[in-house]
């Protein structure tokens, strides 16, 4: 390993281990990180058994709801953990001194999606493990396709919360809001909870060009059908390179107009 790579991975790890602390040092950043998990878990794990007794339907796809919310929670933990990493940079007056140190804005990135991706295992599995408890369902069952629908839905999230953060860069902390909202716009088209088949004629095409619609449509697939669609898999896929170039795209010139502007010295609490 050349030094170069070498000091490019302790840039990155640096800022990963100032999260660790700052979560690490404050209780409600850490229940934070299963509270939401689990409490969505737990709310739709009732609802089941609610339908099971009054639904042919859901009693015959026996955890399917629970399956769709813990996927669903993948993608909102890691768009809003990426997001608030990005934003606690912001809150402290931190965000100008990062970026007149040697870190690079893409070992910022990397950074932020490593942060990510640890709170997104830590929350998740945590409720997955509730659901077991519980409900007595296990998304693991779902096997080798959990990993491939896991990791779609983690890089969706990650392109939506590199695109809100841009933003909130872009026009400042009264954007903040986006963090929260901009993940449930894409919920109605994602099928979370039913089939893209229901939505008007007119919204299905837009539904087709969001990645996480065929990934709950592949989950149905697998628990109701037991057919593993790989072409919706391979849609996915196809569709996430295109939202990751886009939401990196979008970041790197935000960014680099607010370095040109000033703005990253201007921002914060």
């Amino acid at each position: 390993m050349s030094i170069h790579t070498y000091q490019t991975w302790i840039r990155i790890w640096a800022m990963a281990l100032r999260h660790y602390y700052l979560i690490r040092g404050s209780w409600p950043r850490l229940l934070e990180l299963i509270y939401w998990p689990a409490l969505q878990m737990t709310l739709w794990g009732f609802i089941t058994i609610f339908f099971e007794t009054h639904s042919s339907w859901v009693a015959q796809a026996a955890g399917i709801l629970i399956s769709a919310v813990l996927l669903w929670d993948v993608m909102f933990r890691a768009q809003i953990s990426l997001f608030l990493s990005f934003i606690e940079e912001i809150w402290s007056r931190n965000l100008g001194h990062l970026f007149v140190s040697p870190l690079r804005p893409s070992e910022l990135i990397a950074a932020l999606l490593l942060v990510s991706l640890v709170r997104t295992l830590i929350g998740v599995g945590g409720a997955a493990i509730l659901a077991i408890i519980l409900f007595d369902v296990s998304v693991f069952s779902l096997g080798i396709a959990l990993a491939a629908f896991f990791a779609n839905l983690i890089v969706m999230g990650w392109a939506l919360g590199l695109i809100v953060s841009g933003l909130v860069l872009r026009f400042g902390q009264g954007a903040e809001s986006l963090g929260w909202a901009a993940i449930f716009l894409v919920q109605p088209i994602s099928g979370v909870y039913y089939p893209i088949s229901v939505l008007p004629d007119w919204l299905q095409p837009i539904a087709a060009a969001v990645p996480s619609a065929h990934i709950f449509e592949g989950l149905r697939a697998i628990l109701i059908d037991e057919m593993f669609r790989m072409d919706l898999l391979l849609n996915a896929i196809a569709l996430n390179v295109a939202f990751v170039v886009v939401s990196i795209t979008i970041f790197f010139m935000i960014l680099r107009y607010a370095r040109i502007h000033g703005q990253l010295l201007q921002l914060g609490e």
